[in-house]
């Protein structure tokens, strides 16, 4: 078993509080449909964000992702079955999955 985390990219928020609501109860479902595997449910990002470059230099960062999830699964295809479910997608996000390297 690994962690994945995957990155949220993109897409729309809800514009109503029905909608919302509807949102939150499709991602409760989600994280349900996944149980135990749902390592951490994350959170969206604020919308800027800084970057630090080596040489010390920080600029904004406007683009980039949207929020996070992490879940354990047995290898990459199982995360990637797990995400063909995501609510992000009916959003219009992208997800970006990445397998986490335990070094520490």
């Amino acid at each position: 078993m690994s962690d994945f985390v995957f990155l949220y990219r993109g897409g729309t928020g809800p514009q109503s509080e029905e909608e919302g609501r509807k949102v939150f109860a499709a991602w409760t479902a989600w994280f349900e449909r996944i149980g135990p595997s749902v390592k951490d449910p994350g959170n969206p990002f604020t919308t800027a964000g800084k970057r630090l470059d080596p040489d010390g230099a920080v600029s904004e960062e406007t683009d980039g992702p949207s929020g996070y999830s992490i879940v354990t699964a047995d290898s990459m295809d199982d995360a990637l079955a797990f995400a063909k479910d995501c609510p992000a997608l009916d959003a219009g996000s992208t997800i970006t999955i990445h397998q986490v390297d335990p070094i520490m």
